[in-house]
């Protein structure tokens, strides 16, 4: 089976070709880093026009990288949430034309599955059942995932994600966005122990987290002292300190509690190196093993919407017509393909 995939969830717009046999023929992106940068973060409205202007010629070039006609493919994936409402029905609006012209089954998918689905495209890839480390824009979730749909959260964030917690700390120093990997560039000009930020919750059981008071702490820390280069190094190093030190002991703890050996880390802050290297020695001592997309496929892509709708398609699932995107969408109301 052969699928296209469209994203367009927020402010990339992308488009993959997926084989079952073969694998990723081809993956295009449009970034709209630039387009947002004068207003510090995402704008609705211009997403959604953009999306607009980029999506079909997107299209045009993954069909063309791939050596793929539409008469080759077997059904068109497509993110239907959660994400900015406007940008999804820009997404789901040409996946759902072209699937009606091309006489293919649509599907939409659920962006987080996406993301949790990644590693697929690696080899070697995961096994099911395993651990997830999920920490994509507001989310930082553990997840058991037991089989395609069957996602069962074992804890989250209860206020800013992993995520939101390097973007503000990096505007808070200073840095333009987009800020989260402006600032671990940056961490590695620090000194270690000049700046000493707090761990949320490492000293309470379970498997929630929370970033809030850490960003407090930062903007404490920069008011501090002069905020010359050295010391904004310091504080950025002593940010992705604190950071990676909660998601590693939450992760390792959810690892030894259940039993498993394989880690899945998914998701924009799973580019982050430290956080990579931590894990991935931490899980070698254990017995286990962490697996991680390539850098690329952290951040939003069409790829892992293409695995999600592959393997959904796959499986015998198809949706009714219509749009049916959504901008809040839990994970949990999920479930696997109909047997």
């Amino acid at each position: 089976m052969r699928v296209l995939a469209i994203e367009s969830s927020c402010d990339e717009s992308a488009v993959a070709v997926l084989d079952g046999q073969r694998g990723l023929l081809a993956h295009e992106l449009w970034s709209q880093v630039e387009l947002h940068r004068i207003y510090g973060g995402v704008v609705p409205e211009l997403a959604s026009r953009d999306h607009v202007q980029r999506l079909l010629p997107l299209v045009h070039a993954a069909l063309a990288a791939a050596d793929t006609s539409p008469a080759d493919l077997q059904g068109i994936a497509y993110t239907a949430g959660p994400g900015l409402v406007g940008a999804l029905l820009c997404g789901a609006a040409l996946a759902r034309s072209l699937a009606y012209g091309w006489r293919l089954p649509a599907i939409g998918i659920h962006h987080l599955e996406g993301h949790l689905l990644a590693p697929l495209l690696e080899s070697p890839a995961p096994d099911l059942p395993h651990l997830a480390l999920l920490v994509s824009g507001g989310h930082t979730m553990l997840i058991e995932a037991m089989g395609l749909g069957d996602y069962r959260l074992l804890g989250e964030t209860r206020d800013d994600a992993a995520g939101e917690a390097f973007d503000k700390s990096a505007k808070l120093l200073g840095l333009p966005y987009p800020g989260g990997p402006q600032l671990a560039a940056l961490a590695a000009e620090g000194r270690p122990g000049r700046c000493e930020l707090p761990r949320p919750m490492l000293d309470r059981p379970g498997y929630e987290f929370s970033f809030s008071g850490l960003k407090t702490a930062v903007a404490l820390a920069a008011r501090s002292q002069p905020l010359d280069a050295q010391r904004r190094a310091d504080i950025a190093r002593g940010v992705q300190e604190a950071i990676v030190d909660t998601l590693c002991v939450k992760a390792l703890r959810a690892i030894d509690d259940t039993g498993h050996r394989q880690l899945v880390v998914a998701g924009g802050v799973g580019a982050n190196r430290e956080l990579r290297v931590r894990l991935t020695a931490a899980l070698a001592a254990r017995g286990g093993q962490v697996f991680f997309p390539r850098p690329e496929f952290c951040t939003d892509n069409a790829a892992m919407i293409a695995v999600a709708g592959l393997l959904r398609l796959q499986a015998g699932e198809r949706n009714a017509a219509g749009l049916g995107v959504r901008a809040r969408w839990p994970l949990a109301e999920l479930r696997p393909p109909p047997q």
